[in-house]
């Protein structure tokens, strides 16, 4: 991990603190910005955010779809928690924390808003930084790639079902026409245009490859931060009302990161999955696609909306997070692949 990857939390609490100064001293810059936009889609926010996500998708190689096999224990157990636990938990954590123990100290009229992003951001798996993630924890890279390229397979059918029918399980209303353009804009065809880039790239040598992936990689990070400027812009004035809203929304996100985190490891060693198996499910199962749920949370309620502050939120929190978890994983090595007792000896006959 480079020393800007390591320091990322940092740089995200700069972005913040400048978005929120910056929409203070020019709030009519950012209404220009947001006006720039096609079918409720922000033109600006949509090239950033391609520049964050196809440089990730870069590294998904979906022949490595083949090594399922060898290890589909630890495939089961990864995508149970993905696709099974962790949108559905967090979606209750959601509505037991902001609808209820937090709901007289937010903004009544966003109360919706912040589980939908809560929501949202829960309801894709990550699939850049676990290669980070896995490689910290010594993790088993053939694992690492195979579950990430399976969840993107996935991701692309399941994700506007899922946030569809927890949204209308939270009584908010679903716009199926600009959830189905969001996931055809940053899913689908990402997925698609990084794949082909891929196959021409590696054409020209493995080195030549990562040669682009090194430059690219520092560019899909700034993307990132700019974004965080752009939306804490048209966040300030809220933020600036009301500082501890971050508080409250990131007292969910820690823990069904913790929760889940928690459940894959123990599952996977109760499957008698390897150490180095482990480690990265865990990782996958409690990190986020943040950059898809931020797309997605201002394409369906917009750059001021509390679900496009909600996913923000968990990317401030998502580094010092994961790298505790890092720690705990590296830790806690020795008791996962401690053996069983040995058995007591016979005793003598005659």
């Amino acid at each position: 991990m480079s020393f800007f990857e390591r320091t990322l939390s940092l740089w995200v609490c700069a972005c913040i603190v400048a978005g929120v100064i910056l929409g203070q001293l020019a709030p009519g810059l950012f209404q220009a910005i947001g006006a720039i936009e096609i079918a409720k889609v922000n033109l600006p926010v949509a090239a950033l955010i391609w520049l964050m996500i196809v440089p990730m998708l870069l590294r998904i190689d979906f022949a490595a779809l083949g090594e399922v096999r060898r290890h589909w224990r630890g495939m089961g157990v990864t995508l149970f928690i993905n696709w099974a636990v962790k949108p559905f938990s967090m979606a209750a954590l959601g509505w037991l924390f902001i609808g209820h123990f937090f709901r007289p100290f937010l903004p009544a009229d966003q109360i919706d808003s912040y589980i939908a992003g809560l929501i949202l951001l829960a309801a894709a798996p990550c699939t850049a930084m676990v290669f980070v993630w896995s490689n910290l924890v010594k993790g088993e890279p053939h694992f690492t790639l195979s579950q990430v390229a399976l969840n993107d397979v996935i991701m692309v059918v399941a994700f506007a079902p899922l946030v569809g029918l927890l949204l209308g399980l939270s009584a908010i209303v679903v716009p199926w026409d600009t959830l189905a353009l969001s996931v055809g804009l940053y899913i689908v065809i990402p997925v698609i245009a990084a794949q082909l880039a891929r196959r021409a790239l590696l054409a020209g040598g493995a080195d030549a490859f990562a040669r682009v992936l090194a430059i690219l990689q520092p560019l899909s990070l700034a993307a990132l931060l700019a974004t965080l400027v752009l939306l804490f812009g048209f966040q300030g004035e809220q933020i600036a009302a009301q500082p501890l809203v971050i508080l409250m929304l990131a007292a969910p996100i820690l823990i069904q990161v913790y929760f889940n985190a928690g459940l894959a490891y123990l599952l996977n060693r109760i499957v008698g999955e390897p150490h180095c198996v482990a480690g990265p499910s865990a990782m996958i199962g409690a990190s986020n696609f943040f950059e898809l749920a931020v797309a997605a949370a201002i394409s369906l309620f917009g750059f001021r909306s509390g679900a496009a502050l909600g996913t923000v939120v968990g990317v401030l929190i998502e580094v010092p997070a994961m790298l505790s978890l890092v720690y705990i994983v590296n830790a806690s090595r020795g008791w996962y692949e401690r053996a069983e007792p040995a058995p007591a000896p016979r005793r003598a006959e005659g």
